[in-house]
């Protein structure tokens, strides 16, 4: 039995005015909370939210950090781009005000089961390749959290005959209470967000919350070749585990080119590795994961199997954009950690001109060397991050800082012959030069389309 709460009447104080904090304003509002939503943004950059929300009733205060309205809150809930170390939130917590993060107050809503994701990479892919086998075995599925839709706007639709599966980050577990999911995934645990949680314990303390409140009912699906997540085993789930190196005595691996479940003494071949459409050693490692999971929420191989098979992959995660002239461009933009860039390298035999930059998150660029020397041809570097990654790389491979993401695409077009690759693969964050990931990846495939229009047009004049 999941713990009340009453929302009707409660003082509620909603930190951040963007897709997350929207959602949290509107669902507190429908159910009889007094709400208000502070912003530090100034309310010319957010019009168009503020005026809507406050339709709903909800007060929006904008352009500042108002630490007189917290002290009349009874429930805060910070938008995950928020620290849980600002001086206000830690004050009110000493207060006793509940500040939870949006993932708890869903949780307390969510009817049904919940899988929840989490890991330093691949937890989008994995996230959206269950919420695909579920969705093709005719399963009432659910999918969001950090991967697009917020979870707290799911809790509505949920029904006790639905799987939820979601994308949960380490910002989002921060301030969990009682959040418990039924199935609790955790792909591998590297450096990650270290310019927010200062250091790597802290980081996988946050991460690991996640299985902080489940029983011996549910069920924790582990990396077993992941030595961060090897050495943090939790005690109080069923474990079950995933490999590409070895069997394990619960959960699924490969053996001779095939995905193999285990239960104990039970075998059974799912299918073969070759059947999967997604690139990449790295993508192994997520439909294990998902193929774990899956069988947790009660389906059968064929159904596992056949989900699998028919997943091509999501948006900006080693996406396919074009081909011109000879020279294939990848997007993979959500690559915005180290551990991810050099997963996105190995993913190919072919040459790579590799565009690399954003904004830096304390991350040590150095473990990049032996990957680029293995596999690129060149590096072009982009944004804030530029200098520091190349004092980091040093001389392993030829380098051109070219500053932005246009310029590096036209360079890299420029010099790389065919059957060589071009790809976005930034080992930063976005914030410097873009929105988010989504929106740096999107830039990059007007770029390419913009590059493919022209070689178009220069094709149709020699014609001509």
């Amino acid at each position: 039995m999941k713990p009340l709460f009453q929302l009707e009447g409660k003082n509620v104080l909603v930190i951040g005015l963007a897709r997350t904090g929207i959602a949290t304003a509107e669902f507190c509002a429908a159910r009889g909370a007094h709400v208000t939503v502070i912003e530090r943004q100034p309310e010319s950059a957010v019009a168009d939210a503020a005026n809507s929300l406050r339709r709903h009733d909800v007060r929006v205060e904008c352009g500042g950090d108002f630490p007189e309205l917290f002290s009349g809150a009874e429930l805060i809930v910070p938008s995950p781009g928020v620290s849980a170390d600002l001086p206000a939130i830690r004050d009110a917590r000493g207060r006793g005000i509940k500040v939870w993060s949006e993932i708890e107050l869903a949780w307390r809503f969510l009817r049904g089961r919940l899988v929840a994701v989490t890991g330093s990479n691949g937890k989008t892919t994995t996230t959206a390749l269950l919420g695909h086998i579920f969705n093709v075995a005719g399963l009432p599925i659910l999918v969001g959290g950090n991967i697009g839709t917020p979870l707290i706007s799911l809790a509505g639709e949920s029904t006790d005959s639905s799987i939820t599966v979601a994308e949960v980050s380490s910002f989002q577990l921060e301030l969990i209470e009682s959040f418990r999911p039924d199935v609790a995934v955790m792909l591998n645990l590297t450096p990650d967000h270290l310019d927010r949680h200062v250091s790597f314990e802290n980081y996988a303390r946050a991460k690991w919350r996640i299985f902080e409140n489940q029983r011996d009912s549910d069920a924790a699906v582990l990396n077993a070749d992941d030595e961060g997540v090897a050495q943090r085993v939790p005690s109080g789930p069923r474990i079950f585990e995933f490999s590409r190196q070895r069997p394990v005595p619960a959960g699924a691996f490969l053996r001779d080119g095939s995905i193999i479940l285990r239960d104990g003494a039970a075998e059974s071949a799912i299918m073969r590795r070759d059947e999967m459409q997604l690139p990449g050693t790295h993508n192994i490692e997520n439909v294990l994961a998902a193929v774990v999971a899956a069988r947790l929420a009660g389906l059968p191989d064929a159904a596992i199997a056949q989900g699998v098979r028919t997943f091509t992959g999501v948006e900006h995660r080693l996406e396919f954009v074009a081909e011109i002239a000879g020279v294939r461009f990848y997007n993979d933009s959500k690559a915005t950690n180290v551990d991810a860039a050099c997963k996105a390298l190995a993913s190919f035999n072919e040459s790579l001109h590799v565009i690399l930059g954003g904004k830096d998150k304390d991350s040590d660029y150095t473990t990049l060397r032996e990957p680029l020397r293995r596999h690129a041809a060149r590096v072009f570097l982009i944004g804030a991050a530029a200098e520091k990654i190349a004092e980091e790389i040093g001389d392993v491979v030829p380098m051109s800082m070219v500053g932005t993401l246009q310029e590096a695409v036209s360079r890299a077009f420029a010099v790389a012959r065919p059957g060589e690759i071009v790809l976005l693969a930034p080992a930063c964050a976005s914030f410097d030069q873009f929105r988010n990931f989504e929106h740096r990846g999107e830039v990059f495939k007007q770029l390419v389309a913009q590059l493919m229009e022209h070689a178009g047009a220069n094709a149709s004049a020699r014609k001509g």
